[in-house]
């Protein structure tokens, strides 16, 4: 077997220094583009491989950070981890998705570090993991926490205001003339903070309009799927009052709900306005277009992972908790009246 190939031997085939290869193969550095292409031109012929075994020797990382998340076939998960890896490629880290399931045992495994020797740090976003268990965790791993809830532990917290964004759904409903409105994403589950603090929003918007909350238009859902939109619509549109709008917590919901005003022979938004969350790109080719709440997914994700990698740099000394906030904006659409 032959020696190894190594840096020095890119460098010397690409006739540049020792430092340019390893700021190319790290994606670390300013490096034209011209030299780059040099460099990898000549990765490529030599056949050359990191040794991440050596490097994690010498720094006692590996340069990887988890992002784990409650479903990949979700379209929001999956736009946001493809928003971590578009991320990551700017900074001198790799992410590996995994999915959790929502099973607060894994969520909880992850939290505390259980996982992989090479990875340096872990982005979760919850959705079961019990506040109580999450705090009782031992050690300072790398953590930081991505949704609505708010954990009393040493672990940076990322999202974006959910109150404020479900208000000004409302409210765009409401300066439509809409007055009976109703919400599909209700959830009684104290661990499901989503749901409460997007209610907490609605209902804001209908007392500052000075309308009266009616427990029948907010149906509770089991689940943000397309199934449980289309459930949760049905039983509106079967009240004795129907809603003239509807808003739906996640645009799963409202892409279900559409399907079944559809089959209802309900026109929209002619006979009910319809607003979604999320903004998926399916949202913008859905018959008609949904408008939605758009939450920033490109700063989400790198408000994240610098959380993380400022926690990995800190080698396991305690940092203060911080609340980290991305922004968000309505885009508004055919669904409801645009």
């Amino acid at each position: 077997m032959g020696a190894r190939i190594g840096l020095k031997d890119v460098a010397a085939m690409a006739g540049v220094s020792f430092k340019t290869v390893s700021n190319v193969v790290r994606g670390e550095g300013r490096v034209s583009a011209a030299t780059r292409e040099r460099v990898l031109a000549a990765v490529a012929e030599l056949g050359y491989r990191p040794n991440h075994s050596a490097r994690q020797l010498r720094t006692g990382r590996s340069g990887i950070v988890m992002l784990a998340v409650p479903e990949l076939l979700s379209p929001y998960f999956a736009e946001l981890a493809a928003a971590f890896i578009a991320a990551a490629k700017e900074r001198p880290c790799t992410v590996l998705i995994e999915e959790t399931q929502g099973d607060p045992e894994e969520e909880l495994r992850l939290a505390a570090g259980m996982v992989s020797p090479l990875i340096d740090g872990v982005v979760l976003s919850p959705l079961r993991l019990d506040r109580e268990r999450l705090a009782a965790r031992e050690g300072d791993f790398p953590l930081v926490l991505l949704g609505e809830r708010e954990y009393d532990v040493a672990a940076d917290h990322v999202g974006i205001d959910n109150v404020a964004a479900a208000r000004e759904a409302v409210r765009h409903l409401l300066a439509a003339g809409r007055r009976r409105i109703g919400v599909l994403g209700r959830q009684d589950d104290p661990l499901f903070a989503t749901g409460a603090t997007r209610m907490r929003g609605y209902r804001e918007a209908l007392d500052a309009a000075g309308v009266a909350f009616d427990p029948a238009l907010a149906p509770a859902v089991p689940w943000y799927s397309r199934d449980c939109g289309a459930a949760g619509m049905r039983e509106l549109l079967a009240l004795p009052e129907p809603p003239d709008a509807v808003f739906c917590f996640a645009d799963v919901l409202a892409s279900g709900a559409l399907r079944a005003a559809h089959e209802a022979g309900v026109r929209v938004p002619r006979d009910v306005a319809l607003v979604g969350f999320d903004d998926v790109e399916e949202s913008r080719f859905s018959v008609p277009s949904l408008s939605s709440v758009r939450p920033d997914r490109a700063g989400i994700a790198g408000l994240a992972l610098d959380a993380v990698l400022e926690r990995i740099s800190a080698g396991g000394k305690r940092l203060e908790q911080r609340v980290l906030t991305a922004s968000h904006g309505l885009r508004v659409r055919e669904s409801s009246g645009s």
